[in-house]
């Protein structure tokens, strides 16, 4: 059915904004770049891409007579807490498990950032030696359980919002914003960058765009290091997403382009292109980005345009997902 029946509860400020990033199109000498920043688009600690996607997620745990809402994530998960967030919002409980995601020596990373503010909002924070994975965890059933157990009522939301049967509609409408947005500001984003690792902030965007009379280019840049599971949940959650929306069509597998070369060797872990694309975006912009996702996304995207790859007439809309609360528990960079 049509994305405006879906019911949608109101998280963010309306439309999150488009602005030219003008000094890092003219440093970098091809396209011109222009971002859309759900960093800066809701009052629910920080927000992020994650709200967005639980706009949609919210109603239905309402109608489930949900009170707690239990997830999943890494130590310094976005998703989590805006998860937690989220539930003080309504009112709810929130049950977090945090796993180990990422091999980094930080020693106050299961204090800092992300993890501390989920535990301000009230959040009961598990805390599980378990690595990463997007796949559905044995921790995160047991906490269910746990609340069942308890006489609650849980509402399953799994990593970043994503494996979840209406976890796309977010960006499905975050595509719908952008054709709105390009009409009042006379432009077209003939290619959009993003970050990919659970994948349903990339497959809504794909699936919403896909709805849409002009056809550009919506690449995902891995950010997982494990590109083939990537790959794969990003185009089941689209084609989903689009079945949902009743597209009258299938997908392509040209519509789906996930690609690889900046995620370096394990999740969550910054290579040196991640922390030169965090210090020019900085530097040139004052746009603050992360050593997870936007700085990868981000590095991806720098190198894109410098080889011509996307092309020197291309306009393009960097989606900036959020997440520089992590930057806490990287507290060895940027000391020089």
């Amino acid at each position: 059915m049509p994305l405006s029946d879906f019911p949608r509860f109101p998280l963010t400020f309306g439309p999150s904004p488009v602005h030219p990033l003008d000094r890092l199109s003219d440093h970098l000498g091809g396209a011109r770049i222009w971002a859309k920043r759900e960093d800066v688009n809701s009052g629910l600690a920080f927000g992020g891409n994650k709200t967005r996607k639980l706009e949609y997620l919210v109603p239905d745990a309402i109608a489930q007579g949900a009170d707690t809402l239990v997830s999943i994530g890494g130590y310094q998960s976005n998703h989590t807490r805006q998860v937690a967030a989220v539930a003080a919002k309504l009112g709810m409980k929130a049950v977090l498990v945090q796993e180990n995601w990422v091999d980094w020596p930080d020693p106050l990373s299961d204090r800092v950032g992300n993890i501390q503010l989920s535990r301000i909002m009230g959040a009961d924070v598990r805390l599980d030696p378990a690595g990463f994975g997007i796949g559905f965890k044995p921790s995160w059933e047991q906490a269910l359980d746990d609340v069942r157990a308890a006489g609650g009522t849980p509402y399953a939301i799994p990593a970043g919002a994503s494996d979840h049967r209406l976890g796309g509609l977010g960006f499905a409408n975050w595509a719908y914003e952008v054709e709105q947005q390009e009409r009042e500001l006379g432009v077209f984003f003939d290619t959009i960058v993003v970050c990919s690792v659970t994948g349903s902030t990339h497959a809504g965007m794909i699936a919403g765009f896909a709805g849409q009379d002009r056809p550009r280019r919506v690449i995902g840049i891995d950010a997982s290091a494990k590109i083939d599971e990537t790959r794969d949940q990003v185009a089941r959650i689209a084609r989903r997403t689009a079945a949902l929306l009743e597209l009258d069509r299938e997908l392509t597998d040209e519509e789906i382009v996930v690609v690889e070369g900046w995620a370096g060797d394990l999740y969550g872990v910054p290579v040196e292109s991640t922390l030169e694309a965090i210090r020019l975006s900085g530097r040139l912009e004052g746009m603050i980005i992360d050593p997870v996702y936007e700085g990868k996304s981000m590095a991806g995207l720098v190198d894109l345009v410098t080889s011509g790859e996307i092309s020197r007439d291309s306009t393009v809309l960097y989606a900036h997902l959020g997440g520089q609360l992590a930057l806490n528990a990287y507290s060895g960079l940027f000391r020089g």
